[in-house]
């Protein structure tokens, strides 16, 4: 599998622990995205977000629009 940069920020920021309501700053979002990125790889996060994805779709689904959204204005 060939995950792009964009696609691999947006995965890692999906599994991490911020919520949109904490209104994370993008320092606390680029720490994040690092920590995610070190500690599950990219194939690591591109399956707990398949996993989600398949196990809670409806949930899933919003939180990837709030990844895009957050990362958009980042």
């Amino acid at each position: 599998m060939i995950t792009t940069t964009p696609d691999l920020v947006a995965e890692a920021l999906f599994v991490s622990d911020l919520q949109p309501s904490e209104t994370p700053t993008p320092q606390a979002i680029q720490s994040a995205i690092s920590r995610m990125i070190q500690r599950y790889g990219a194939e690591g996060c591109a399956a707990c977000v398949a996993t989600e994805f398949g196990d809670h779709p409806e949930t899933a689904v919003r939180r990837m629009g709030w990844v895009r959204q957050i990362l958009g204005t980042v």
